[in-house]
């Protein structure tokens, strides 16, 4: 599965939701995988052109879908198949 590019102009709406969207789809491809860190916010403002507030956001919505898990002090990675079925409650 290829990922489209990333563009903001597309249709209206919330940046932060677009980018959430299409860092969805990119782990849904496989092109970031499980337990593999997330690229640093600073980075991921910079790869996508957005401020870092803007990457905070985008983070923090696919924490609250259950995509990507934080540990204090190493990272964020890219949650597994069983750890996003128990944040769904699909157990």
């Amino acid at each position: 599965m290829t990922v489209p590019e990333f563009d903001p102009t597309a249709k209206p709406g919330y940046i932060y939701e677009m980018m959430a969207d299409h860092l969805e789809a990119r782990i849904e491809a496989g092109e970031l995988r499980p337990n593999t860190p997330l690229p640093a916010e600073r980075r991921l403002a910079t790869e996508y052109g957005v401020s870092l507030g803007t990457a905070r956001h985008a983070t923090q919505i696919l924490r609250e879908r259950g995509l990507v898990f934080t540990i204090r002090s190493k990272g964020t990675f890219i949650a597994d198949e069983a750890r996003r079925r128990a944040n769904r409650g699909d157990l």
